[in-house]
C-alpha cells in the first residue's frame, strides 16, 4: 500500500530545500540519536522502555503528546488537574521526555515508540532544547521539526497532527533564545497543510503586552507551572476538539 502524504506546495519546497541541505552538510537536529546528557541517560532509556511496555498494554490511543521536558511534565504534580480536566477522557499517551532535541524524537520514532496505534490527534511540540543546548540555528531546528513529521505521517498516517509553536522563552523578546525559537516558528509554520498537519501558535497567551514572560506562569522563564498548564490547556482546546472531530 502506498502512502501519500498532502501537503503544501510551500512545505514541499521547504522539505526540497531542507533535504539539500542536509546532503551538503549533516544536520545534528536531523541525525536520529540517543540522550547522551550525563544527567539524563541514567533514566532516558529506562521510560523509552517502559512507554514500549506501556504502550502494549493499551487497547487504544485516541490523543498523542509528543515533546521534551514541557510537554513530559504534563505526568507531573503541578499539571495534573489541568491533566485530568481536559485529557485524561481522551485515551491519551504521552511520550514528552526531559532533554530532548529533534534528532531524539527522531531516534524514539524510529524504534517503536508510536508502533501499533493510530492517535486521532498527535500534539507535537519540539525545539526550544535545539536553541537552548547549542543555540542551533533556526533553520536547523526547523529541519528536526520537519523530519519527524515525515517520520509521524509514514508511521501514523491516520493521524492529524497539531504543530505547536515553540513556546517563548526568556525574560523578553530581547532573549536570544527566544529569537531562535521565533525564527524557527515562522519556518514550521509554513509545513502545515491544514489537512494532516495543523499550525497553532498560542504564545501570546503566555506574555505581557510587552512581550516579557512573567514568572507567575513560567517561574524559570521556560517551563509552565501549574498556572501555566491551565493557559496551554484551555488556549488549545478549541482546536483539540475540532480536530479530534468531537464538535
Amino acid at each position: 500500500m502506498k502512502i501519500h502524504f498532502a501537503i503544501t506546495v510551500t512545505a514541499l519546497l521547504l522539505v526540497s530545500q531542507i533535504t539539500l541541505a542536509a546532503a551538503d552538510k549533516k544536520i545534528k537536529a536531523t541525525t536520529p540519536e540517543v540522550q547522551t546528557a550525563k544527567w539524563a541517560v541514567k533514566w532516558w532509556m529506562p521510560r523509552h522502555e517502559q512507554k514500549l511496555a506501556d504502550l502494549k498494554k493499551l487497547d487504544k490511543v485516541d490523543l498523542l503528546m509528543v515533546g521534551d521536558s514541557i510537554t513530559h511534565s504534563w505526568e507531573n504534580k503541578k499539571a495534573k488537574p489541568t491533566w485530568d480536566k481536559y485529557y485524561a477522557k481522551r485515551n491519551p499517551f504521552n511520550i514528552g521526555f526531559s532533554g530532548d532535541r529533534t534528532e531524539q524524537v527522531i531516534w524514539r520514532l524510529q524504534n517503536g515508540a508510536v508502533e501499533g496505534i493510530s492517535p486521532k490527534l498527535a500534539i507535537v511540540m519540539i525545539g526550544t532544547n535545539n536553541a537552548g543546548h547549542r543555540k542551533e540555528a533556526s533553520k536547523e531546528t526547523a529541519a528536526g521539526v520537519a523530519a519527524i513529521l515525515k517520520e509521524m505521517r509514514k508511521r501514523l498516517p491516520k493521524t492529524k497532527i497539531l504543530l505547536l509553536a515553540i513556546f517563548p522563552r526568556g525574560k523578553d523578546n530581547d532573549d536570544v533564545l527566544r529569537k531562535l525559537n521565533q525564527g524557527t516558528n515562522k519556518i514550521i509554520a509554513k509545513l502545515a497543510d491544514n489537512k494532516h498537519i495543523f499550525f497553532l501558535d498560542i504564545n501570546k497567551k503566555f506574555l505581557a503586552e510587552d512581550g516579557k514572560l512573567p514568572k507567575e506562569i513560567m517561574p524559570d522563564l521556560l517551563h509552565p507551572n501549574g498556572k501555566g498548564y491551565g493557559i496551554w490547556a484551555e488556549a488549545m482546546e478549541p482546536t483539540v476538539k475540532k480536530l479530534m472531530g468531537e464538535d
